[in-house]
């Protein structure tokens, strides 16, 4: 069809122009870059098909996309679609193209942003404005929402909206956004599509110990930097017990179905790891983690410091909240300070209902051996943030990807990439379940 292939002619574009602009999030406010000049590059693209988006600025500079694409049934629940417009660094002396080329090299999209997740807002730019040019109406309201600062937790982003700006998500009961919607080949016969139904809690959380502080050439039995490293030493080698979700407990189902493989839900790891690139995913929903993200203490070499401090990583499966901060104490010991920096809860919802029929219909009709599956992300995405509001969030990012390519290495990787094949086969998956929805 003419509409379909001049929408997957502009994705590669988009996608393309996207990672061009370069949207640095370091985590500190005083040097995030991009997320404005990204923002007014895509209200424009809505713009000039007669949608109405409105830009909106937590901050200076930390812009955010809004849009409400009107349906045929306005009774009708809406849906939320949602992406994030800032990646994380990347090092350029690291990558074989530079990160912010956007370069279309050897049948892929390269640079930083183009799995996580600017392939999906070029997706689904694409499709709205090729639908709006042929005066098309989808089923129900689309809210449409490009955010800023997701990969620092969404304060400026997609939790800002939700607490200032409720109003904008009125009669939004739905969502989808990354990570999910991917192809595992299994064989020729069969390719599982991971949809997100589950991702883990975060906790961000910075561990401060404390001790006399003294001169670097005599004995210190209360050293605050020994003290810190004995402690991060234990939570950062420590392995938290088997608790099986009921979305991990089906995705080990399905798989070990497709692979024809045994899986003890009691003893997973040893069949996880025969699932090849998405063995680290899968392998870290089954289990509470932590792991130490950086350490900081004193300011001269013959100085013992009276504090040195830590951040730690902690990702908790549903439910485990409160037992995994009261197991993170223990481990710690009772002298040593913890200090949030990012709190946010595990998500979980179920695999049914007409949207995830939805989901199966169009990735059958555009890959015939398309057997779709529920998984936990194990990281986390903005569906946190609209969560709060009581919508049923999850990850629906569309690609048919090579068997061969590492996909769950790409994210926040050297050389991200996108198959120029994988963002067209998006497009088309989209187009029909945004008419089914």
């Amino acid at each position: 069809m003419t509409e379909r292939s001049e929408a997957e002619d502009e994705v590669v574009r988009i996608a393309s122009d996207l990672i061009r602009i370069d949207t640095t999030n370091t985590g500190d406010p005083t040097t995030v870059v991009g997320e404005r000049a990204a923002a007014e590059y895509v209200a424009a693209l809505l713009a000039e098909v007669g949608l109405e988006p409105v830009i909106l600025e937590s901050a200076p500079g930390r812009a955010s996309v809004f849009a409400r694409y009107p349906g045929a049934d306005p009774g009708r629940d809406a849906l939320l679609i949602h992406g994030h417009l800032d990646v994380v660094p990347a090092d350029a002396s690291e990558w074989s193209v530079h990160p912010f080329s956007g370069e279309v090299r050897d049948g892929y999209v390269w640079g930083r942003g183009a799995v996580d997740m600017k392939n999906f807002d070029a997706m689904v730019l694409a499709v709205v404005r090729q639908w709006r040019r042929a005066g098309r109406v989808p089923p129900r309201d689309l809210v449409l929402a490009f955010l800023a600062d997701e990969e620092a937790g969404g304060s400026f982003g997609a939790h800002w909206l939700v607490a200032e700006h409720p109003e904008l998500f009125e009669g939004v009961t739905e969502a989808i956004g990354e990570v999910g919607g991917f192809s595992y080949t299994v064989s020729r016969d069969l390719r599982l599509y991971l949809i997100e139904t589950a991702e883990k809690g975060l906790e961000w959380l910075r561990v401060h110990s404390r001790g006399r502080p003294g001169h670097g050439s005599m004995i210190h039995e209360d050293n605050a930097v020994t003290a810190l490293a004995e402690a991060v030493s234990r939570v950062g080698r420590h392995k938290f017990p088997i608790v099986m979700t009921d979305t991990v407990r089906s995705f080990l189902h399905e798989a070990g179905e497709a692979l024809g493989i045994e899986i003890d839900p009691d003893q997973p790891e040893d069949a996880i790891a025969k699932l090849g690139p998405i063995a680290p995913i899968i392998g870290s929903t089954v289990r509470n983690t932590i792991n130490p993200t950086g350490l900081r203490a004193g300011y001269k070499e013959n100085v013992i410091p009276s504090r040195a401090s830590a951040t730690l990583d902690c990702r908790t499966l549903p439910g485990q909240q409160e037992i995994f901060a009261a197991q993170l104490r223990e481990l710690l010991g009772p002298d040593m300070e913890i200090e949030t920096i990012q709190s946010q809860p595990a998500l979980e919802t179920t695999f049914d209902g007409p949207l995830v029929a939805a989901m199966g219909a169009s990735l059958r009709a555009e890959d015939p051996v398309a057997h779709p599956v529920p998984y936990m992300l194990s990281g986390g995405t903005d569906a946190k943030a609209f969560a709060k509001l009581g919508i049923r969030c999850f990850g629906f990012v569309p690609l048919l990807l090579p068997a061969d390519l590492n996909f769950s290495a790409l994210f926040h990787g050297i050389d991200e990439r996108v198959p120029v094949e994988g963002l067209q086969f998006g497009v088309r998956v989209l187009d029909r379940f945004l008419a089914e929805c």
